[in-house]
């Protein structure tokens, strides 16, 4: 995934936005030699217990792309959202200490599964690519001292399941099988082939305009 220069990798595809704030996402777009803009998105996440969490993070990713494109429509926008399962439950980022210190309480020693949805869409265009990934992820056995030091060496509060596997996640992590980026926030793999698609479509759309 070496893209030092990123303007081949860029080359047919309009400006591309990222629709987060999160640093994490920009270190991450960076690593792939994409050039961008941040633009936050404000939309209000949806939350509905109906929803599967694969239904639920592809649906936020397309809210927040769809909030930034209605404002930069000649861009391509890149919308993500990012969950953590275990069994039933879907845990997104903590309200408070309390709540981080109990969700790892909860996850420690157990399997759990780590969700990212993306969304890259051009509203001016009337193209959309909605897609997600996924990530086993193992936890060590914790007591609530490694819990409490933990939480106190990063901060929880804006990480899905108040956990940042980038930071000290050797301390608290046994396994992971899947995307080491996605868990982080974005399936670099799965979206450097989705950008290369959308490239590939739309050099081809031009050619058959020039014909």
């Amino acid at each position: 995934m070496d893209q030092a220069d990123g303007r081949p990798f860029m080359m047919n595809l309009p400006p591309l936005i990222l629709a987060s704030a999160s640093p994490r996402r920009s270190e991450l777009l960076r690593q792939l030699g994409c050039e961008f803009e941040v633009v936050p998105a404000s939309a209000v996440e949806v939350q509905h217990e109906q929803l599967t969490p694969r239904e639920l993070v592809q649906i936020n990713a397309y809210r927040k792309a769809r909030f930034v494109a209605k404002k930069c429509p000649d861009a391509l926008v890149l919308g993500a959202d990012t969950v953590v399962c275990l069994d039933t439950a879907v845990f997104g980022k903590p309200a408070d200490l309390a709540v981080a210190r109990r969700m790892l309480e909860q996850l420690q020693g157990r399997e759990q599964e780590v969700v990212t949805g993306v969304c890259l869409l051009h509203l001016r265009r009337h193209r959309q690519r909605i897609f997600c990934d996924s990530t086993r992820v193992v936890f060590r056995r914790l007591d609530s001292e490694q819990i409490r030091q933990y939480v106190g060496r990063i901060n929880p509060l804006d990480k899905a399941g108040a956990y940042a596997i980038q930071e000290h996640g050797d301390t608290i992590i046994k396994a992971i099988t899947g995307s080491f980026s996605n868990v982080v926030g974005l399936p670099l793999e799965r979206l450097q082939a989705e950008l290369e698609n959308w490239r590939l479509k739309a050099a081809s759309s031009t050619e058959s305009k020039v014909r």
